[in-house]
């Protein structure tokens, strides 16, 4: 027999949203996520926060607590619109702001309007930014070959066409995650929140599944991946700070950070 990875506490599934912008809509989408347990990454431009349409500094540390806030750049600037020397002052700069405010470090990113190039993203990793999301969506429930280019399954205008799909998944399958994203600004342009009301009712409470941030599913992942096995397969070392958890003969273990364990 071998290991097979799961999630937090044996749970089978992922489930993680990701919001750009900081816009005052976020107020009433945090709002649902909080009623039904979900858990969500919020994008923020730092030096838009406080502007026409956007949420005030002062409400990033409350508004968000329970989800991530995460890098957007400063400005919201593309690549293509400013100096190269100025891109990763965008995500430094955005890096600080974003952290005064909410306390702790902030290693998420989305990219603006899907800006980037390979250059850019070998800048983030040296910046401390270890995942970042694109909009490019894959339409599957796979999880990334890497993390600083991170395609999520789809925007939230097909989410709920999707989830029969996710609800159903095998575990036997891999470690299946749903990754939704958007703009909260679209659900008053739509005029269809209930859409995302009907979503969170729906998917919520679920048993197999874990509501988690981006970096949430990051660190767990890396934390999988930093395990040092034996040569044999039988002996596990856990050198992360993250407890990870796997079956071994259909029974479930842990294996807290420093931990070895021999099956």
């Amino acid at each position: 027999m071998t290991v097979f990875f799961c999630y937090p506490k044996g749970l089978n599934k992922a489930l993680t949203m990701s919001y750009d912008d900081g816009v005052v809509q976020d107020r009433r989408l945090v709002d649902i996520f909080n009623k039904h347990g979900l858990k969500g990454s919020f994008h923020l431009n730092s030096a838009r926060l406080g502007s026409a349409g956007c949420i005030a500094p002062e409400e990033v540390a409350d508004l968000y607590c329970g989800h991530e806030v995460s890098c957007h750049g400063a400005t919201h600037a593309l690549e293509v619109q400013i100096p190269r020397s100025m891109v990763m002052t965008e995500v430094w700069s955005d890096r600080l702001a974003l952290e005064d405010l909410c306390g702790y470090p902030v290693c998420g990113m989305s990219y603006p309007n899907d800006s980037r190039d390979p250059e850019t993203i070998s800048r983030l990793r040296a910046a401390g930014i270890v995942c970042s999301r694109t909009v490019a969506s894959t339409g599957n429930l796979a999880l990334p070959e890497d993390f600083l280019l991170w395609h999520p399954t789809c925007h939230h205008k097909r989410m709920l066409e999707m989830l029969p799909h996710f609800l159903e998944y095998p575990y036997s399958w891999g470690m299946p995650l749903f990754f939704v994203w958007g703009h909260s600004y679209e659900f008053d342009n739509d005029s269809n929140w209930e859409i995302m009301e009907e979503f969170a009712e729906r998917v919520s409470g679920k048993e197999d599944v874990w509501y988690a941030t981006n970096i949430e599913i990051c660190r767990y992942m890396k934390a999988i991946h930093e395990l040092v096995t034996s040569a044999d397969g039988k002996t596990l070392t856990n050198f992360s700070s993250i407890t990870v958890w796997f079956r071994f003969n259909e029974k479930l273990y842990s294996i807290a950070s420093g931990e070895t364990v021999r099956l």
